[in-house]
């Protein structure tokens, strides 16, 4: 079996059929938290983009997106690994304003993603972003935002618990705690990023990791972050301790966005200065985009964590290895 595990002694608390309405549940209840919470409005995302605009997500730098040729309009189109590009060009022409956002069903295929647990070669997330003045661009902002979206997640179970008693609630507490990726390594100088979060989370179960990108003190990052789109300083990680999988569990990666001067000196520091070339990061750099406030939910991820799942097929529909479907095949888990 790949990366993947089963828990000692698990067993799902809701069969398929109650599994595949719960998920509409939370569908539907989220949607409006999270819309009510930081003013936003749905609107249509591309599933594909033309690869010369530079909007796609370059995530690590090293995914490979899925690409084909259009046959009769003899361009390529490439499909997305995140909108965290496009819905900045998305506020600008829709003509948003200040403290108004928007968010969309964001689906997409990472074919290069390892398959365990947590992850799939399909993402499907919330992706939301908001126009923010520049007084805005503040670390408190950024945490009153998180908070926010965590007592959205935390309402969400509460009206989840109410339809499905037999569910025992998975984030017990609103309270968030804030700790730089810089803090981590200080704390555990011989772990890994993961072996860190694990460690802090256990004691933290709902835990905000800031300023993720960047180079640490060791000469290493904490994770992987496009110099593009998020400022480095300026943003993290939603995560909760996960006691099904006993292991810090990340549900919503976020942060405010670059502007013209954070951008400048991360495409200088990532080696991407390539990028310059492009319509959309030309734009950034002229000052033209509005500043901006963002990010991602995963909707499995989320279903997986308020329905006490220990592997995300059990919430979405995908391809799995061979040896993992077996494993828990006789188990008696059943991967979509």
């Amino acid at each position: 079996m790949k990366q993947s595990f089963m828990p000692k002694g698990y067993k799902s608390a809701l069969g398929l059929y109650d599994t595949q309405t719960a998920i509409g549940v939370i569908h539907t209840v989220f949607e409006k938290k999270l819309s009510d919470a930081l003013n936003l409005k749905r609107v249509s995302a591309p599933l594909i983009v033309d690869p010369n605009t530079g909007l796609n997500d370059d995530l690590n730098g090293v995914e490979r997106p899925v690409s084909f040729d259009i046959k009769y309009s003899g361009s390529d189109a490439v499909v997305v690994h995140s909108l965290a590009k496009w819905k900045r060009m998305a506020l600008d022409r829709y003509g948003f304003k200040s403290g108004e956002g928007i968010y969309t069903d964001m689906n997409a295929i990472r074919r290069d993603e390892d398959l365990d647990n947590l992850h799939s070669v399909y993402v499907d997330q919330w992706d939301w972003e908001k126009v923010i003045t520049r007084e805005q661009r503040t670390t408190d902002y950024l945490k009153s935002t998180v908070s926010s979206i965590v007592k959205a997640i935390y309402d969400t179970q509460n009206e989840l618990l109410k339809q499905y008693p037999g569910l025992t609630p998975a984030i017990k507490s609103t309270e968030v705690t804030f700790v730089t990726s810089q803090e981590l390594e200080d704390m555990y100088p011989g772990f890994t990023p993961k072996q860190r979060e694990d460690a802090f989370l256990k004691d933290h179960p709902v835990t905000f990791i800031m300023q993720i990108g960047g180079k640490l003190k060791s000469g290493q990052k904490h994770d992987g972050r496009a110099p593009d789109y998020d400022d480095w300083k300026l943003n993290g990680d939603i995560l909760f301790y996960n006691d099904i999988l006993d292991m810090a569990f990340e549900v919503s990666s976020m942060g405010i966005r670059v502007d013209a001067e954070s951008l400048d000196y991360q495409l200088n520091e990532a080696g991407a200065n390539d990028r310059r070339k492009y319509p959309f990061h030309k734009a950034l750099l002229n000052n033209e985009l509005p500043l901006t406030i963002g990010g991602g939910i995963g909707q499995s991820r989320l279903c997986m964590l308020l329905l006490r799942k220990a592997h995300i097929g059990e919430v979405q529909s995908s391809i799995w290895d061979e040896e993992t479907k077996k494993v828990f095949s006789e188990a008696g888990i059943v991967l979509l």
